[in-house]
Formats: C-alpha cells, sequence, structure tokens
C-alpha cells in the first residue's frame, strides 16, 4: 500500500522560502506521476506543480517562483518555494498516480495517492 507523507510547512514572511517533502512508501517513484495541489481557506482544491517522465509542469501562478523534484534514492518529492507571496497560502497535498494520462495530470480527482497535507501560512 502506498502511503505518502509530507513536511516541511509552515509560518514565513512574504518573499521567503519554503522546501516541502513529500516521502513514499510501498512503491518506487519510477513512472509515477508526483505531483502537489494546494487549497487555501474558501477555495477548491488546485493544482501547483507535477513531475511526469522526467519533467516539471507548473500552474502559472507558480511559474519562476516554485521548483519540484525527485530523489528517487530517497522516493521522496520536493517542492522548492521562493518569492512566497500570501495568496500562496494553503494547505499543500502530494499526490502520486501510476496510470495517469497527460491530460488529466490537473485534475484532482485523477490521482489515486494523497498525503495527509502540510499548512503553509505567508504573513508578515
Amino acid at each position: 500500500q502506498v502511503q505518502l507523507v509530507e513536511s516541511g510547512g509552515g509560518l514565513v514572511q512574504p518573499g521567503g522560502s519554503l522546501r516541502l517533502s513529500c516521502a513514499a512508501s510501498g512503491r518506487t517513484f519510477s513512472r509515477a506521476t508526483m505531483a502537489w495541489f494546494r487549497q487555501g481557506p474558501g477555495k477548491e482544491r488546485e493544482f501547483v506543480a507535477a513531475h511526469r517522465q522526467n519533467r516539471p509542469y507548473y500552474a502559472d501562478d507558480v511559474k519562476g517562483r516554485f521548483t519540484i523534484s525527485l530523489d528517487s534514492a530517497k522516493n521522496t518529492a520536493y517542492l522548492q518555494m521562493n518569492n512566497l507571496r500570501s495568496e500562496d497560502t494553503a494547505v499543500y497535498y502530494c499526490a502520486a498516480d501510476w496510470s495517469l494520462i497527460l491530460s488529466s495530470m490537473t485534475q484532482a480527482p485523477h490521482y489515486d495517492y494523497w498525503g495527509q497535507g502540510t499548512q503553509v501560512t505567508v504573513s508578515s
């Protein structure tokens, strides 16, 4: 059984940085689509970034600020977040799927496995 565990959230000032981690157990990341989603207060869960077939994908509002990466040896995915803004405040979730098609990559319901989420708060 696949388990995903996020860590690294916290409180940061605008313009600051955080790195989120997503450690997987039960199956290796190879050939998986690994993604990060977030859900802000009163909002629906939205796509942030994904890593698929050695290529990263990003939502428009995080391009140039966030970087997704994988460490296969540690079976861990990361989301480096720089130049954080107040609107980045949300619970961040990692997700994984081994049979996702490209056209479904940004849609949360298509992912089979989810972590518990980690809170990121950007505030002065």
